[in-house]
Parts: structure tokens; sequence; C-alpha cells
């Protein structure tokens, strides 16, 4: 058995995990510069980008296509499974070859794909395109956790999390005012040719500015039963999974929100889309501005996990709220306070999730690369099963996601409490040496 690598968080009666790999190197606090940080998240930027900018052309490729709507929508369901199986095939991958030559072979992958998609003559192609488009998009976001995991260690990794969270959150927010702009000037291809222009550009910066972070010392050996005895020893962890089901539960709520709001605030509050848009936009500027308060000014100050409870506690109580007001316990409320509540929740995600991936990255420094697959995967699994549970009653009643947001946020807070123990675990040293309270 290994020993734990600098940063890895050991218990009392949760052994260190195993593996074949060499010691990780420590990882100093390291400053990339400011074209490195913007790759990375520009590489995590991929996944809402491919998703969100083709949403407002969805009528437009159902007319185009002879498609029934119900078809051209598994354009989307493939997408999101393409990216949530990729990830458990390129994170192994880039444990064993490195991360740049599985990066670099996903982006061209990525432009082919999306390329083809704008080729595409029938939905059924369409489809097999968009599932490659997300298997080979996965890429960028499972290897830019691994990069960071590889650079950065305690602190500083809670803060560059922080930082991309700026970069990645933003994403979803203008995907879809950017797929709207490209429908005034051309059809639904032209949205596949900007992303391909995208992936061109981001793919050309890898090569150019990213270098390799995991030497060949450090490296997992071996093949696909390597890879699968290696994830096995990470679910075995009870630590590390205890946080990747509170980062896949806490997302699961964050999926709840984005699937049911649009009709939530429209078609039961009565606002205009120009409001709806505002408000979203508005959510989505509180998680990032939150974010950015956690790196700046808590991360160091304050232990990641407190952090990580008090954002918990702060969703479950918004959703507790919703839940309550939602259901009449309130009598009839507008949409001033749900639209209060629903900002409180999203504003909470920024504690939660550069929390969840520091303190679940911080156990694997040997193997990064599996870690942030398995916790990809997890987030985008658990929030494909949440999406359809909010319309299960109908497109008039908001009780449906605020229960499913309420049920998410005890479930990770359950998770938290009964498999992460923060408080048997002692204080754990940097790379630096000095202590610091995770």
């Amino acid at each position: 058995m290994t020993e734990p690598g600098p940063g890895t968080a050991e218990t009392r009666d949760q052994p260190a995990i195993t593996g074949r790999a060499a010691p990780a190197a420590p990882a100093a606090a390291r400053r990339t510069s400011l074209l490195v940080t913007l790759v990375l998240g520009g590489l995590t930027a991929v996944p809402p980008l491919s998703m969100d900018m083709y949403l407002p052309a969805l009528p437009q490729v159902t007319a185009a296509l002879h498609s029934p709507a119900a078809t051209v929508q598994l354009t989307l369901t493939t997408c999101l499974a393409g990216m949530a199986l990729g990830q458990m095939i390129v994170g192994p991958m880039s444990d064993k070859w490195g991360r740049r030559r599985p990066l670099l072979a996903g982006m061209v992958i990525y432009i082919l794909a999306t390329a083809l998609c704008a080729l595409a003559t029938n939905a059924e192609i369409l489809i097999a395109f968009r599932l490659l488009q997300g298997l080979a998009g996965a890429a960028g976001i499972v290897i830019a956790r691994a990069v960071v995991r590889d650079l950065y260690d305690g602190v500083a990794m809670a803060r560059f999390f922080s930082t991309l969270m700026l970069i990645s959150g933003v994403a979803p927010v203008v995907a879809p005012l950017i797929g709207g702009q490209i429908l005034r000037i051309t059809d639904w291809r032209g949205v596949f040719v900007v992303l391909t222009v995208v992936g061109v550009a981001l793919t050309l910066l890898v090569w150019r500015t990213l270098k390799e972070t995991l030497p060949p010392e450090r490296r997992h050996p071996g093949g696909l039963g390597a890879a699968l005895r290696t994830m096995r020893d990470l679910l075995a962890d009870r630590v590390f999974s205890g946080y990747l089901l509170v980062g896949a539960f806490a997302f699961a709520a964050l999926f709840a929100y984005i699937s049911a709001s649009p009709f939530v605030v429209q078609e039961i509050y009565g606002a205009s889309p120009q409001t709806f848009s505002l408000l979203f936009g508005l959510n989505s500027v509180g998680l990032v501005a939150v974010g950015q308060i956690n790196g700046k000014l808590l991360v160091g100050r304050v232990g990641l996990d407190t952090v990580l409870g008090t954002g918990l506690a702060v969703i479950a109580v918004a959703a507790g709220a919703l839940l309550a007001m939602s259901s009449g316990v309130f009598g009839h409320v507008g949409l001033v306070p749900m639209a209060a509540g629903l900002f409180v929740l999203m504003a909470a995600m920024g504690l939660v999730m550069p929390s969840t991936n520091t303190l679940a990255l911080l156990r694997t420094p040997h193997a990064a690369g599996s870690a942030s697959a398995l916790l990809g995967t997890s987030t985008f699994l658990l929030g494909s099963v949440a999406s359809p549970l909010v319309g299960i009653a109908g497109e008039r009643t908001a009780v449906p996601m605020a229960l499913v947001q309420l049920s998410c946020a005890v479930l990770a807070l359950v998770s938290f409490l009964g498999l992460c123990r923060p408080w048997q675990r002692r204080g754990e040293r940097t790379a630096s040496g000095e202590r610091t309270r995770l």
C-alpha cells in the first residue's frame, strides 16, 4: 500500500488508497499564467457550450430534419450521456499516458464530430454525432480538473477551482444568448460551425500553452483492468465516496433548477421570457460571485469542510422554504419570494462546488484523472435523473422542483455527515508544510 501523497486526508479508520504509481510529487502553490487559466476555464466550459448554444435551435432542427420533437430531444440526451461516459474513459487514460495526449486527441475528435453535426442530413445521424461529440468533449472537463490537481494542493487548489467557476459559470448563461444571435444570421447548422471554430481555437491554445503536468514517474501502468481496480479503490475510500455523493446530489439540485425554472417562472408565475432571462442571469451571477468570495476571502481563513457544510445547510434551508412556498404553507406567494429562494439556493452552490472538488481530489494525488472521471460522471448521471423528476406533476406546480431540491440537499448533508465525518480527521499539511484546516 502506498503512502498517501501530500494533501490527502487520512482518517483513523480509513486506510490510504492503494495504487501502483509512485507517490505524488509535492504540488506547490504555483501560479499559472492568465492564458493557461483561461484555457482550463474554456475546457470546463465546453460541455455547457455544447449543450446550451444548441437549445434555441431545437425547433429549427425539428422542422429541417422532419423529425418528431421527441426524437430531436434525443440529441440533447445522447450528448449528455456521452459526456458522462466519456469522462470514465478519458480520466484513466490521462493517468496512464499523461494529460496532453488524451486531451489533444479528445479535442480533435470533438472538432470532427461537431463539424459532422453541421452536415447531418437526418435526426439519426445527428444523434450519433452528438453522442460522439459528448464523448470527446468530456476530455476537456475531466482533464482540466486533473491538471488543477497536478499543479495545486490544499488552499491553492480551492482558490483555483473558485477562479475556474468564474469562467465556467458564465458559459451556461451566455451560451443560449450566443445561440440565439447565431440563428439571426444563419440556421441551426451555424451553431455547430461556431462550436467547431471554438474547438479549433481551444485545441491550438492547448497545443501551444498547456504543458504536460503529469510526469512519467507518476503515471499508472496497466490497461483496462488496472483502471477499473483504481476506480474500485477510489470508491472504497469512504471519505472520497462521501465527497463524490455530496457533489453529485448538490449538482442534481442545480439540474432540477435548470430544468424546471423556465416553467416555474413563466408558466406558474406569469413572467415574460425577458424576466426569466434576467432572473436566470442574476442567479448565475450570484453563484459566480459567492464562488469568488469563497476563493478570495474564505479559503485559507475558514476550513473547507466548514465552508462546505455551511453551503449545504443554506441549500437545504432554501429548498425547504421553496417547498413551503410552492405547497401553499404561506398561502399564495408571488414571484419575488420564489425568486429570492432560488437565488439563495443557487448562490450557495458557489460554496459547495469548489469545496467538494478540492476535498475529493486532495485524497487522490496518485489517480487524479480517474478521480476526476468519477466526480464528473456521478454529477452528470444524478443530474440526468433529477431533470425529468421535476416535471412529474405537470407544468403548473413548483412542488416537484422544490421537493427534488430538498431531497437532494438532505441526501448531500447525510453523505457529508455520515461518510465524510470531517470532525474525525486531523488538519493536514499542505506541500509547503503549513497546517491547513480542511
